[in-house]
C-alpha cells in the first residue's frame, strides 16, 4: 500500500544504508525526495521471482526474506535482510531484467523505493556510490556461495550452527548470559533456510542446548553460551 512516510522523511531512511553513508544530509534529503514509500504487513509478498525488476528497495523498518523455489517445489531462503539493507540492486545496471528471487515481509515493514531512472541520476552525480553497491553485491554473492557450500554438506548440525552464527553476527547482542539473538524467522523458515526438516531444527537446537552451547528462551530467542563450540562445527 502506498503511503507518505513522514517518519521516513524526518529520519532520512537513506542514511541507514551503507552505500549512501558518504553523502551529506542535503544530498541525502534529495535522495529521500526521490523515493517512494510503501508499507507491508507481515507475510505480504513484495514481488515474485520472474517479475520485471526496475526498482531498488531499501528497508527502513522491519525484515525481509528473499527466496527461490527448488526443483522439488520447496522454498529455499537465500537471504534474510533487515533495517538498512537493500535489494533489487541488479536491476539498476541492466535493462528489461527480472527478479531471480521472491521477497516477503517477515515482520511489519516500511520500505523505501528508488526507480532505475532516479537511481541513474544519483549515480551520475555520485559515482562513489556505484563502488559501494558493487562491494555490497560482492558481499551478497559471497554469502550465497557460503550458503551453497553449507547446504552441500549432509551434516544438519553444521548447517544449523552456521545459521546461528550468522544470526549472531546480524542480530546478536552481548549480554551477561551470552550473545542474545532475537530470531528473525520461525522454525519452519529456519528449516527452509538450512535445507532440513522442521523436526530436525527442533532436535538439533535441543541437542545444542543439552551441550550447554546455547539456551532457548521460548521460540523467539537463542542465547549463545559457547560461541567457540559452534565455530568448531563449521570450521
Amino acid at each position: 500500500m502506498e503511503c507518505t512516510c513522514g517518519r521516513c522523511h524526518h529520519n532520512l531512511c537513506a542514511k541507514k544504508v551503507p552505500i549512501f553513508s558518504s553523502l551529506e544530509d542535503e544530498e541525502l534529503a534529495k535522495i529521500v525526495d526521490s523515493t517512494g514509500h510503501i508499507e507491508f504487513k507481515k507475510g505480504d509478498a513484495l514481488f515474485y521471482e520472474g517479475e520485471k525488476s526496475s526498482t531498488l528497495f531499501i528497508i527502513n523498518e522491519g525484515q525481509v526474506k528473499l527466496t527461490k523455489m527448488t526443483k522439488e517445489g520447496k522454498e529455499q531462503i537465500i537471504h534474510i535482510l533487515t533495517s538498512g539493507d537493500f535489494f533489487g540492486e541488479l536491476s539498476l545496471f541492466t535493462d528489461n531484467d527480472t527478479y531471480n528471487f521472491s521477497a516477503y515481509a517477515i515482520s511489519n515493514l516500511k520500505i523505501c523505493t528508488l526507480t532505475k531512472k532516479d537511481m541513474d541520476e544519483i549515480l551520475i552525480k555520485n559515482p562513489e556510490i556505484s563502488l559501494k553497491i558493487l562491494r555490497e553485491v560482492t558481499r551478497k554473492l559471497s554469502e550465497t556461495e557460503n550458503l551453497a557450500q553449507t547446504l552441500a554438506t549432509n551434516d544438519a548440525e553444521v548447517r544449523i550452527a552456521h545459521m546461528i552464527l550468522e544470526f549472531a553476527e546480524k542480530y546478536g547482542a552481548e549480554t551477561s548470559k551470552g550473545i542474545e539473538i532475537k530470531l528473525p524467522i520461525n522454525r519452519e523458515e529456519m528449516a527452509n533456510y538450512t535445507g532440513v526438516t522442521r523436526e530436525t531444527i527442533s532436535r538439533k537446537l535441543s541437542k545444542f542446548e543439552e551441550l550447554s552451547i546455547i539456551s532457548m528462551v521460548g521460540n523467539k530467542i537463542i542465547i549463545i553460551k559457547d560461541k567457540n563450540a559452534l565455530r568448531e562445527y563449521v570450521e
